[in-house]
């Protein structure tokens, strides 16, 4: 039977990861995986998380599935924590579906959209997070990609991205990332936001929302002002949701798909739907990370603890841009290295050529996917000298 099959190329970014682990060098540097780390180069579990895990444990009377719907008191609880104030105002209208993470919210949206309206394109941001294609591309939708980034100004190509979505044709199907663009770091500003709702909505375009780092850009209010936005304009929305970065449940693959309908009758409808699809994908999803998250939402000692440590976080991230950027101006005087503080979340592009990019992981040990995209919480004030001075080496 398997005789045929040709060993495929390592994933883009788990790849770098593997390539990593199997250095023995003592300078090795991992700028690749999406994940954030401590100053030890840790990724740690948030101290709101074990005391909810811990207490979750205690109180678990039983191990019996969910449901196809999921975690009922989660759903409610993060699709509130993203759209805060519309919640409840757009309750009749949302239906929500706890999923196996972001990819599983992502893949299940897609899926949902194929059976609505086949033949539906998708329009993904140029570039975008290197998962995004085959995710959604696997269901069989169709992709196209509209301009987003400015590489020579590091910025958002907002005129361009505008115009481009201005000619499309009603139905069409646009995913954006909410904040922390994945791998730019580029993000819309809130004037940006209002302006993109306004041809959204005028051209009759169907956002799908992916919110894989509410929290990490500034603050978990600050970082949905785009979905919210949004969601207060357009009578359909699709929304992914992610736990693995502010939550650290990176591998209890905890997210959610929330469908914003036209109308209550829809919402029905699309939620008898999530549930086929989900049910003949994966059948049911696990139960732990949603439960954790529903306690650390529910019990306010517990959540402010957890905004807290999410707030942590972020200005450390925040500490090391600047850190970064003060690096290199130092190194290389005359470059202008201002972007990487004005950029937010996890992620920046170098705009390194591949060639590069091997010479970094060859020569220095210093390792990060064939775009360049570097993950800033892997830099450290240990090893930040090393990465300025081979990166500089090659910008000179």
């Amino acid at each position: 039977m398997f005789e045929t099959l040709e060993q495929l190329a390592p994933d883009s970014i788990l790849g770098v990861t593997i390539a990593f682990r199997r250095d023995p060098s003592p300078l090795k540097v991992d700028l690749g995986v999406g994940v954030y780390r401590d100053d030890a180069g840790n990724t740690p579990v948030p101290g709101a998380v074990r005391e909810a895990e811990r207490a979750l444990i205690g109180a678990q009377t039983t191990k019996s599935y969910v449901g196809p719907a999921g975690n009922l008191d989660f759903n409610e609880r993060i699709i509130a924590l993203a759209l805060g104030p519309l919640a409840a105002g757009l309750a009749d209208r949302v239906a929500t579906i706890q999923t196996v993470g972001g990819c599983g919210a992502l893949r299940l949206g897609a899926e949902l959209v194929k059976v609505a309206r086949p033949g539906t394109v998708v329009h993904v941001s140029d570039p975008t997070w290197a998962n995004h294609e085959p995710l959604i591309g696997s269901s069989g939708m169709r992709l196209e990609r509209y301009p987003y980034f400015d590489a020579a100004r590091r910025a958002v190509a907002f005129d361009a991205m505008l115009a481009h979505l201005g000619t499309l044709p009603a139905a069409s199907l646009v995913l954006l990332h909410a904040c922390c663009h994945n791998p730019t770091g580029a993000d819309l500003s809130p004037d940006q936001w209002r302006a993109l709702a306004e041809v959204i909505e005028r051209r009759g375009l169907v956002p799908f929302v992916d919110l894989a780092y509410q929290g990490f850009g500034d603050d978990l209010e600050t970082d949905a002002i785009g979905l919210r936005t949004l969601a207060g304009r357009v009578p359909e929305l699709l929304l992914a949701v992610s736990c693995s970065k502010n939550f650290g449940l990176y591998r209890e693959r905890t997210g959610a798909l929330a469908v914003i309908s036209a109308s209550s009758g829809a919402k029905a409808a699309v939620a008898t739907h999530q549930a086929r699809l989900a049910r003949r994908m994966y059948s049911m999803p696990p139960d732990h990370g949603a439960a954790i998250v529903a306690r650390v939402l529910a019990d306010a000692s517990l959540r402010r603890h957890w905004e807290e440590e999410v707030g942590s976080m972020v200005a450390r991230m925040k500490s090391l841009r600047a850190l970064f950027a003060a690096r290199l101006a130092a190194r290389l005087p005359g470059h202008d290295f201002g972007w990487v503080t004005r950029q937010r979340g996890m992620f920046s592009l170098l705009g390194l050529p591949e060639a590069d990019i091997a010479r970094l992981r060859d020569e220095h040990h210093i390792y990060m996917p064939p775009d360049g995209r570097v993950n800033v919480a892997g830099i450290s004030e240990a090893n930040v000298d090393y990465v300025v001075d081979a990166v500089a080496s090659l910008l000179a």
